[in-house]
């Protein structure tokens, strides 16, 4: 309202308190001239607290009233359910039926063929999500860098760590939780920060806890309302009022809750635990449901309601229908306010409803039926080995009230008469061939509809075919592969809201030290650039699956070793069997973290593969491996020399699309890849390529240039020591030659001197004659 007039000049968006002892006005003026006016010392709401405390009790009232309404039609809508569900208990066998009918004494014995399916089902489901390593792995998002690979680590470690050790409940719990997931088709889980324990929680909840609408669905979140029953101590009660989130109430305990639970009355049954006459517990009503809550509604940008109802998680007293805490159920930063999820699904088979069906559902019939066979042919027995008959109303036997045993003959007193006409045995069968085979049929026919991967398997041939052994597997493991892929999802769903839970409510640190990093970076790793992931594989789902799969990779891989890396063949075997220390079998080919151009150099002699990254010194590397090109030894091994060049190129890859990236980042100032298309940026990449191809090759000229082998200058040393002891060689041997030719010729003339001297007188002082002679 606009103020035509004020006592002192007060500059706008200042307060102005004006008061007379008994209240206090508070006033702040607007540019345009308007006033907001209030009481001063009045504080806003904080968004994280309960609203209960501030709302009108008669709202209160209301809410609690609505919402029980609404509760008791949810649980009517699944009687059914509920009482089929109790029932399908009996089946499982856990507990002995004293049975007098027929007759006193009946096999009270149930068949197997539930409860083996289902522990069968817990087993390998149990194996195969949480394995001992942990049942948390971590994907990179987008392109790998070192930086990337080390926080992947460092996230899955905290995970493993933090589900494994310091959330003792979550192993037991999921346990539990696949013996009733394999039995009623359902369980859930309900994922939130517990403030007393200060940490994530994953909760087991039961379906007889978690009521879902007759319109919901087997997803959460496109459930319109969500109710989950919840019983805890006074104690515990005490502590969340001191802590704030419950209103402090005179509530009263009671040993049970205010409408039944048959599910839950059926098991203690089952079990034989009975509960307490002690009143220990108290019993609420958490409500996840839209609420148009009056002074908090929903307002557009004019501050008027629109009337849309908002996310809130209200929690009533049962037993009162009293309202204890109200909140906010969605992040203050979500311009949308949309419901925050907590509850995680586990669904065995997508049935019909909300709710999946599980092997009570599946061959709860055959299991009855075969219950019912095995009884008969058991009682069967017990009449024939036993018989019972008529006898003569005059006859007496001796002790007639303690049954026969076997091998004694009891004296009779007949009156005279035959002993054959004073006794008639019913006409009792031995157990019925027939019944027996429909009992086998029966049992075969359960087993069949929840088979494992087992039985499949083990009937293969290992000399079958590769197509034969594959189509095999997977029709005797239709049911089982479908079931655990659903589970994997189920789990996916469940890590990802525990590491956003980590991200927001641990501290700042981690609680151990990091290897290569700070303690402090713990936060900042929960990011979106890291998925979360269950280590299970959702193809595979059995031990014996495993190792079929790995034997037959390895017979493909061995089939043409030069299109297959080895190395990762026998690896996948060797995990397959369970081995451990596969390091120390096979020779570690690690190519997951960066090395320095040396190690590389080194291990691509012994024929280690290489891999670039992003972020590291390219050019450093590109002239590191050059160099190590123009050595003999790799020269004279053209395996490696090809690892090496294509190692080189790789780099030369990374490096171009880095720069490609950095340039459009300052060219746009925001992500890019909205901004060009895919072929413009592969074009830019290509065009650096091409550039890069040209530097590296005057490069490689100027290193081979200025190379100087000591190998090669010895190696020219010794064929020029070589030539010039060939060339003395032939020098002596011309010597040697001309010194032969002199002595033959002075030897010649030596022995014409003599000739001479013996010749006649006539022929001395004739020369011609001495030449005609010649």
């Amino acid at each position: 309202m606009p103020i035509d007039k004020i006592l002192n000049e007060v500059e706008s968006g200042n307060a102005l308190e004006i008061g007379n002892g008994m209240f206090d006005v508070e006033i702040i003026l607007e540019d345009d001239g308007g006033a907001m006016v209030g009481l001063p010392g009045e504080e806003e709401v904080l968004f994280e607290a309960n609203l209960a405390e501030v709302v009108d009790e008669g709202e209160l009232g209301h809410i609690a009233s609505e919402l029980s309404t609404l509760f008791d039609a949810d649980k009517t809508s699944r009687g059914e359910w509920e009482q089929q569900y109790s029932k399908g208990l009996d089946l499982l066998g856990f507990k002995y039926e004293e049975r007098t009918k027929p007759f006193k004494g009946a096999a009270g014995v149930a068949h197997p063929l539930l409860s083996q399916a289902i522990v069968q089902f817990q087993s390998q489901a149990y194996k195969e999500l949480m394995p001992a390593e942990g049942p948390v792995r971590t994907q990179v998002l987008g392109k790998e860098t070192n930086d990337k690979m080390q926080q992947a680590e460092r996230v899955r470690d905290f995970m493993n760590y933090q589900l494994t050790t310091v959330m003792e409940e979550y192993t037991p719990e999921m346990d539990q939780a696949l013996f009733y997931l394999g039995y009623g088709g359902s369980v859930f889980k309900k994922v939130y920060y517990d403030y007393h324990l200060e940490r994530m929680v994953s909760k087991l909840v039961l379906p007889d806890d978690l009521y879902i609408p007759y319109s919901g669905s087997s997803v959460m979140s496109q459930c319109s309302r969500i109710t989950h029953r919840l019983a805890m101590s006074e104690n515990d009660y005490r502590r969340r009022v001191y802590s704030g989130e419950y209103l402090d109430l005179d509530l009263k305990p009671s040993a049970q809750p205010a409408i039944p639970d048959q599910i839950g009355d059926r098991v203690d049954k089952i079990s034989g635990i009975l509960p307490s006459s002690e009143t220990e517990e108290l019993f609420f009503l958490e409500f996840q449901v839209d609420w148009d809550l009056p002074g908090f509604e929903d307002e557009d940008e004019s501050g008027e309601p629109t009337g849309i109802k908002l996310p809130y998680v209200i929690t009533i007293e049962e037993s009162q229908n009293r309202v204890v805490s109200v909140r906010r159920n969605w992040d203050p930063e979500d311009a949308k306010k949309r419901r925050k999820q907590y509850f995680v699904h586990y669904v065995l088979i997508e049935g019909l409803g909300a709710y999946g069906l599980g092997f009570v559902h599946l061959i709860g019939g055959l299991s009855r039926s075969a219950t019912s066979a095995l009884r008969q042919l058991i009682d069967a027995g017990t009449l024939a080995n036993l018989p019972a008959g008529f006898k003569a109303k005059g006859a007496r036997i001796m002790n007639d009230d303690v049954p026969l045993q076997p091998g004694e003959w009891r004296d009779m007193d007949a009156g005279g008469a035959e002993l054959v006409s004073q006794m008639l045995p019913l006409p009792y069968k031995e157990p019925s061939q027939t019944l027996f085979q429909l009992l086998g049929f029966c049992v075969e026919a359960g087993q069949r509809l929840a088979n494992t991967a087992d039985m499949a398997v083990g009937d293969g041939n290992q000399y079958a075919a590769v197509g034969t052994t594959i189509a095999l597997l997977e029709r005797g493991s239709m049911v089982m592969s479908s079931i655990h892929k659903r589970l994997h999802y189920a789990q996916k769903q469940e890590f990802k809201m525990l590491a956003a839970g980590f991200g927001q409510f641990l501290p700042d640190e981690y609680p151990y030290d990091v290897p290569g990093a700070s303690r402090t970076v713990k936060k900042k790793d929960f990011d979106n650039l890291i998925a979360v992931l269950p280590v299970a594989d959702p193809n595979i789902f059995s031990s014996a699956q495993r190792v079929t799969l790995a034997q037959t990779q390895l017979q493909l891989a061995q089939s043409a070793p030069q299109m297959h890396d080895m190395y990762q063949a026998f690896h996948r075997m060797y995990s397959a069997l369970n081995v451990r220390d596969i390091d120390a079998i096979l020779k570690p080919q690690n190519v997951k973290h960066p090395k320095d151009p040396a190690m590389e150099n080194s291990e691509v002699l012994e024929g280690a593969p290489l891999k670039a990254f992003a972020g590291q010194q390219h050019d450093a590397h590109t002239v590191a491996h050059l160099m190590q090109g123009f050595s003999p030894m790799l020269q004279a091994n053209p395996a490696a020399a090809i690892r090496l060049q294509q190692h080189i190129l790789e780099h030369m890859r990374l490096k171009a699309e880095e720069q490609t990236e950095a340039e459009l980042f300052m060219q746009y100032g925001k992500d890019p890849k909205d901004l060009i298309s895919a072929l413009q940026k592969e074009g830019m990449i290509a065009l650096k390529i091409a550039q890069y191809m040209q530097d590296i090759k005057g490069l490689q000229v100027k290193l081979q240039g200025d190379q100087s082998d000591p190998l090669v200058s010895l190696k020219e040393k010794e064929l020029g020591i070589t030539e010039a002891s060939n060339k003395a060689d032939e020098a002596l041997e011309k010597q040697k030659l001309t010194m032969d030719a002199q002595e033959e010729q002075a030897k010649i003339v030596s022995q014409e001197k003599i000739a001479m001297m013996r010749a006649p007188p006539a022929f001395r002082g004739n020369p011609n004659a001495t030449q005609n002679r010649q």
